[in-house]
């Protein structure tokens, strides 16, 4: 988690990938809870910038992104992946 760099606001964006296709679907932003719980949880949390509160992607509208992996890292091949335990 440390190797996270949050904003100045305690934000990270964090763009969503389909698992099979490597489409982008969307991009949102998280701050250190919301990674937190998408880390544990298995289901993706984002910060609303809008509403200024966590949201769970899908909770209303049943379009829910599930986790496949989290990786971090550069604009290159390069990248670390991040499991609950690194979280915690």
């Amino acid at each position: 988690m440390k190797e996270l760099k949050f904003d100045n606001r305690g934000l990270i964006p964090a763009i969503v990938q389909d698992a099979d296709s490597g489409q982008v679907l969307m991009l949102g932003y998280m701050n250190q809870e919301s990674v937190n719980l998408t880390l544990t949880k298995g289901d993706v949390w984002f910060y609303s910038r809008s509403r200024q509160e966590l949201w769970n992607k899908g909770a209303t509208s049943g379009n829910k992104l599930i986790v496949q992996e989290v990786c971090t890292g550069e604009v290159s091949c390069f990248f670390q992946r991040l499991s609950a335990e690194d979280a915690a």
